[in-house]
């Protein structure tokens, strides 16, 4: 089977064999804003060519390829859910050559009904349910083996608008997302505080007075200005800058979201992770960084639940 994971601004496709290992991969940079109108099944065609050729003709697709700007729009699946469910939710999308479904993203709402979306972060989830239910039972030794049907465990993505999830019995139950990632980008580019920001290279140092400053009293409003001030008086230099900022960033949202004590299992880019592991033990979690092939698995596993008849 081919799996694709197609994101805004990436694509990753993965030749998996019958267990779901990774045999071949291809990726590059034609996200979904970069497609021109009409012209995914083009895009698509020449990526897999040589898979399709060899005999390969199942394709999973998954991302924002089944948004409201991408290929085909796919409903919403709302929680809980997990690989059972997406499975019996995939979209068929009209392609020459080889039999293609899209998996659904999945929708949510929080305390007050407010709207909650994923696409793509699903199928990864649903690649390391494993890994996370079986770092759970050893967390919890022989109480999580007396109640294996309770299993839960927490999941963080981390991104442009980073997710975190709660996965309970195999399925994602809930889960909030924050724009972190994206109001970084936006307040180092676009506002005064980037104005006093060298390029330099992650300086840890900064980013852990980020975090220590998240966690003191004060709204997040009010410790951006601190960027700034900090700056102006000496105390922050313009190469320490952008590490403070992340770290504020990262720490307020982990004070938010982070389950009192709760083992986090990391699913992304490597660095990123690493960032947010550090975030999640300085407000007193415990973090865990999942590999770099979660989609794969994740598509994988969702294709051996789908009919293809």
């Amino acid at each position: 089977m081919i799996g694709v994971d197609w994101g805004t601004s990436s694509f990753r496709a993965f030749r998996l064999d019958d267990a779901g290992a990774v045999r071949d991969r291809t990726e590059s940079a034609m996200g979904i804003t970069r497609v021109p109108p009409g012209g995914f099944a083009a895009t698509l065609a020449e990526a897999i060519a040589p898979w399709v050729a060899s005999g390969e003709t199942r394709v999973l697709l998954s991302g924002m390829v089944g948004s409201r700007q991408g290929w085909v729009e796919a409903p919403y699946l709302p929680c809980p859910a997990g690989a059972a469910e997406i499975a019996a939710a995939l979209i068929d999308v009209p392609f020459a050559g080889a039999r293609v479904k899209l998996v659904p993203g999945l929708s949510d709402a929080d305390q007050t009904g407010t709207p909650e979306v994923m696409r793509g972060e699903e199928t990864q989830i649903v690649g390391v349910l494993d890994r996370l239910l079986a770092d759970e039972e050893q967390r919890e030794g022989a109480a999580a083996r007396e109640a294996p049907l309770a299993q839960e465990a927490w999941a963080c993505l981390p991104g442009s608008h980073s997710k975190w999830a709660r996965i309970r019995d195999r399925r994602i139950v809930a889960y909030r997302t924050y724009l972190s990632g994206e109001a970084f980008a936006a307040l180092r580019g676009g506002t005064i505080l980037g104005r006093m920001m060298a390029d330099a290279p992650h300086d840890p140092l900064a980013f852990a007075r980020g975090l220590a400053r998240a966690a003191e009293p004060g709204h997040l409003l009010h410790h951006l200005f601190g960027v700034r001030t900090l700056g102006l008086m000496g105390r922050l230099a313009e190469t320490e800058s952008a590490s403070y900022l992340s770290g504020l960033l990262i720490g307020h949202e982990v004070g938010a979201a982070l389950p009192a004590g709760a083992l986090v299992h990391l699913i992304g880019a490597p660095a990123l992770c690493a960032l947010y592991a550090d975030a999640v033990l300085a407000f007193g979690g415990r973090a865990a960084i999942m590999d770099a092939d979660a989609a794969a698995r994740g598509l994988a596993a969702n294709g051996r639940a789908a009919d293809w008849s």
